[in-house]
């Protein structure tokens, strides 16, 4: 009998069940023990892999798909640099981010030389990829416990941001230290800079003429499916046009980040690709532990264990002294020390570069992505000493105030016609700051008009809602003209953002009554106090007095309010109805008089 033959899609489904099971078993085992997701993805990759149970088998192959979800990331880091963020951040972004760059790249290089004897060309290779620290490992730390928009928080993220835009260059570096002879023959490194700066000025150019007019027709036919695929397409699109030119794909896919920063459907496109990132990370990290050769790591584990232990102290002391020179109290600094003391993930990608250039053996390889993922073991315990430390006062260099003397948290604005401007309007009268987001393209391209920036998006997504920062925010006022808001919609979003006073614009009494159960800041009716105001203005063009027309409000505001009191109760909008005013009845005006219900 002829064995059965095993079909591609029988591989794919049943490797696809044993990564995914594996993962989500190693992850929820390690978040219960507070290890993080990282590190285990990367140890259930090992265990599943070829290097230990032989479950599931090449490595490499996934390695490469799923460095889109690398990709992925440096498009999101891309849509972080809003303008004016970047330009409050730039001293710690461009200064003391790029002095731990250099400064951990370089000393961890001589460390390696030294204690390991690679030639320098190697012990560089090692040494700068080193110097980075886990974006994925530390940010989504400080943003699940609400710390990223701390002082502490935004020194730490410009450090990891810098980071960041410096895989590029480190790419670079390590593609002109090659000894691969493809390498050898590829073009001059005076082509490649041109190329880089043409691709990047396409890319630019593509984005303003092509990308944004197609984001406004998407916006304009309300289909979310294909703002997911649009968001795609330009990561991929961007990655590809690098990659056909030799060039990083990175760099692709973060100048097309960059490109919708300042976009109005930025809220919208981060939400939509978050998935996918999160998910391909996830198989990138599996694939790094399948491809780790074990075999090297147990031969050598003082060498492992011993650098790993360098490599966290080095960091940690570079980064603790970089803080003190820019006006960090030594505490804090210490705190941001221990934090971003671990290699990063990015390490993965730029030794498996050094070792297709042929400057590191893949032993090396795979006795360095050991010592990463030792160094990420070591994070979540050294992030429990970091707490003790970030809540120390920031003081800059040149005495003035930090930070923390800003006002604090945020308003944002969902739904930016008439109503929305007028809300907005006031709070931004008291200095505060306000995001506001808006679905309707042709709203949003109104308001850019009177220089407002509005970006684009559904305000009920709690996704959405989360990359606006509504975490952080203090009030979040629901302006849109939607009279179906319901507590369907609003429940979970009372629970997402706890800390937030939540206000509701409703579009009538019915509303009002079906939102009359939630824990609501606030419920307005659009057209009321507009209504009372044309009223009392009517009395005073008949001749009524003032303190006539004061005692009437006060009386139709009290009365209104029992009829709403009322129909609550009895969840009727009939309940009331005798107390109303009605044409010749002028006895409901009289002081104090409250005329009966005969309804009830």
């Amino acid at each position: 009998m002829a064995p059965e033959t095993v079909s591609a899609t029988d591989i794919l489904l049943t490797e696809g069940v044993i990564l995914l099971g594996a993962g989500v078993a190693f992850v929820m085992l390690f978040r219960r023990f507070g290890l993080g997701a990282v590190l285990g993805y990367l140890v259930a990759g090992a265990v599943v892999g070829p290097q230990g149970l032989r479950l599931v088998g090449g490595g490499e192959s996934k390695l490469a798909i799923a460095e889109i979800g690398i990709v992925l990331l440096l498009f999101l880091v891309g849509l972080e640099l809003n303008p004016t963020r970047l330009w409050r951040m730039k001293r710690d972004i461009f200064g003391l981010g790029l002095l731990q760059v250099i400064a951990c790249g370089l000393a961890l290089t001589c460390v390696i030389h030294v204690l390991a004897g690679f030639s320098w060309g190697a012990s560089l290779a090692l040494g700068l990829p080193l110097g980075l620290s886990s974006t994925a490992q530390v940010l989504p730390s400080l943003k699940s416990s609400g710390r990223i928009n701390s002082p502490f928080g935004e020194k730490a993220f410009s450090i990891l941001l810098f980071q960041d835009l410096s895989i590029v260059p480190l790419i670079t570096i390590i593609a002109a230290l090659s000894r691969n002879p493809a390498d050898a023959g590829g073009p001059p490194g005076w082509q490649m800079a041109l190329a880089t700066i043409a691709a990047i000025a396409g890319l630019v150019l593509a984005g303003r003429f092509l990308l944004r007019p197609l984001l406004r027709l998407v916006g304009n036919l309300g289909e979310r499916e294909l703002f997911v695929a649009v968001g795609l397409l330009t990561v991929l699109a961007s990655a590809a046009l690098m990659h056909s030119l030799h060039l990083s794909t990175a760099l692709g896919a973060f100048v097309a980040g960059v490109m919708l920063a300042d976009s109005p459907y930025r809220h919208e496109i981060e939400a939509d690709v978050e998935p996918f990132r999160t998910i391909l990370l996830g198989l990138f990290f599996l694939a790094v532990g399948m491809v780790l050769d074990l075999h090297a790591v147990i031969a050598n584990p003082l060498f492992v264990i011993g650098i790993a232990a360098a490599l966290v102290v080095v960091k940690a002391t570079i980064i603790t002294g970089l803080a003190r020179a820019f006006g960090i109290d030594w505490r804090q600094g210490l705190g941001l020390g221990l934090l971003l003391s671990q290699g990063g993930e990015f390490g993965f990608v730029l030794f498996a570069q050094a070792q297709n250039s042929l400057l590191i053996a893949p032993e090396a390889a795979s006795l360095f992505s050991a010592i990463v993922t030792l160094s990420m073991a070591t994070t979540p315990f050294l992030m429990l000493f970091a707490r003790r430390f970030e809540n120390a006062k920031l003081k800059s260099a040149d005495g003035l105030a930090g930070p923390e003397d800003a006002p604090q948290g945020t308003a944002i604005v969902i739904g930016y016609g008439r109503f929305g401007q007028t809300v907005a309007q006031i709070l931004m009268a008291r200095g505060c700051a306000v995001t506001m987001i808006d679905k309707k393209p042709s709203q949003i391209e109104v308001s850019s008009q009177f220089d407002m920036k509005v970006y684009y998006g559904d305000g009920t997504r709690i996704d959405l809602l989360h990359r606006a920062g509504a975490g952080q925010a203090r009030l979040l006022a629901f302006c849109i003209d939607d009279p179906n808001l319901d507590g369907k919609a609003l429940e979970p979003i009372l629970e997402a953002f706890p800390q937030a006073a939540v206000f509701v614009r409703a579009f009538d009494r019915r509303q009002v009554l079906r939102l009359n159960d939630l824990d609501l800041a606030g419920v307005t009716r659009e057209v009321y106090e507009s209504a009372i105001c044309m009223g009392l203005n009517a009395l005073e063009c008949l001749g009524v007095s003032e303190e006539e027309r004061m005692e009437i409000e006060r009386q139709y505001r009290e009365i209104d309010q029992q009829r709403m009191d009322r129909q609550a109760a009895a969840g009727n909008l009939l309940a009331g109805r005798g107390i109303m005013y009605s044409a010749g009845h002028r006895a409901h005006l009289m002081p104090g008089h409250v005329a009966e219900d005969p309804v009830t």
